[in-house]
């Protein structure tokens, strides 16, 4: 597990506990994988199930999607949306900002239900917002944001995905 922005990086403990946080919440809800975005478009950490997927992609379009919805909250008259969430048919993803850091994605089929995993992921956004408020105060950085030009490359990576 690193840190993805140059800015940032793990400890060992660090790690260790968010792996375990992410761990506990797919043990309590029956969620296939858990994932950790940055803001920027990085992947920081996984757990369950390996993606399937390009977790390059992934990370860009999450951080994507979760800016963009600040901007609708916004339109909205909203501060931002804490969580954001995404059905299929088969396969449905929950999405939490976690401390304006990084982003929980929970990835998730018909083992388990919408509800379930809302109500596990409170605590568990709670648990991660303590260890990385913890971690950037004692890196003495702060948060990473949305870097000038990330929305253009995600617009980019968007349009490789879809052949535009």
């Amino acid at each position: 597990m690193s840190g993805g922005a140059s800015t940032w990086a793990f400890q060992e403990d660090d790690a260790r506990q968010i792996r375990e946080i992410m761990t506990a919440l797919l043990d309590e809800t029956g969620a296939r994988t858990a994932l950790i975005v940055d803001r920027t478009g990085q992947m920081v950490a996984t757990a369950g199930e390996p993606p399937t997927f390009d977790p390059t992609a992934f990370a860009s379009l999450t951080a994507a999607d979760f800016s963009a919805n600040d901007q609708l909250a916004r339109m909205l008259g909203e501060p931002e949306f804490g969580a954001l969430v995404h059905q299929g048919e088969r396969e449905s993803m929950y999405l939490a900002d976690v401390a304006r850091r990084v982003i929980l994605v929970v990835l998730f089929d018909s083992r388990t239900t919408l509800g379930l995993v809302k109500l596990r992921a409170r605590a568990t956004v709670s648990r991660l917002g303590e260890v990385f408020t913890a971690m950037f105060s004692r890196d003495g950085t702060s948060a990473p944001g949305v870097e000038t030009g990330f929305v253009g490359d995600a617009e980019d990576e968007i349009d490789k995905l879809f052949g535009a």
